[in-house]
């Protein structure tokens, strides 16, 4: 599977320690790389379909200072989709309010009916890809309905429902950024954890650095900003626990076997 890393904090700091721990993982995720960051002022955002410690871009990144307030990172391990720009996290939309959302994936989708109809909208193959594309929708039906951009309650109540209806018979480890709030879902245990101290939160699918990672909040919606957490879901209780049946049935699906 993909490996994800999310960051937000108050005030600007410094992400390079964590970020370069964190691409050191490539070998074992060599099917694309991605990063978006932003200061408050200005926003980054690269991604390629080659590995990671491969990449002269992503070398000559890492080389300078990433100061941040707010980041989303991903490395790739593919399950579905060819290696190419379309299927590389992070994915970017925006919705009929003009927000612009950063989205990563690390999980698969095996019942899905609902996205089915975004494998004819969607530029690449992938599963991520097909849930951004129905998270947007959900966001912008609201915003129609309500004839006005949502609000930071209203748009959490939104990726709330989206979850809890993915969640079952999925690996769903969301992070997803707003321009404003970073999101969090994880329903896979071990395999997301959260950093919390003053004023800064890192979030990562395996603990990086020193300091005190934790298991991060299972089965619920979690949102941040600030480097503080703003709001905790209700615990949906939907938990993914591997099937290696399922897993080769979709492996054999995708590869048209």
């Amino acid at each position: 599977m993909c490996e994800l890393f999310g960051f937000s904090a108050g005030q600007k700091m410094n992400i390079d320690r964590e970020l370069k721990e964190f691409y050191s993982h490539a070998p074992c995720h060599p099917n694309g790389w991605g990063i978006y960051y932003s200061d408050g002022f200005s926003e980054f955002f690269k991604k390629e379909d080659k590995r990671a410690d491969r990449s002269a871009c992503l070398k000559d990144i890492l080389s300078g200072s990433i100061d941040a307030r707010n980041a989303i990172a991903h490395i790739r391990y593919a399950t579905i989709g060819y290696d190419k720009m379309e299927n590389t996290h992070p994915f970017r939309g925006t919705d009929l309010s003009g927000r612009e959302w950063v989205f990563a994936h690390n999980g698969t989708i095996f019942k899905g009916d609902i996205l089915t109809e975004y494998f004819h909208r969607q530029t690449g193959e992938t599963d991520s890809e097909r849930i951004l594309l129905y998270m947007l929708d959900m966001m912008n039906e609201h915003i129609c309905r309500k004839e006005g951009p949502l609000d930071e309650d209203e748009r959490f109540a939104v990726l709330e429902e989206m979850t809890t209806l993915l969640a079952p018979d999925n690996k769903l480890n969301l992070l997803i950024y707003d321009g404003d709030i970073l999101y969090l879902h994880n329903n896979c245990r071990d395999s997301l954890y959260i950093r919390e101290v003053e004023g800064a939160v890192a979030i990562s699918t395996k603990p990086l650095c020193s300091g005190p990672w934790e298991h991060a909040p299972f089965t619920r919606l979690v949102s941040f900003k600030d480097g503080k957490r703003r709001r905790n879901g209700v615990i949906h209780g939907r938990e993914y626990i591997p099937d290696p049946e399922s897993i080769k049935a979709l492996y054999l699906m995708y590869s048209h076997l």
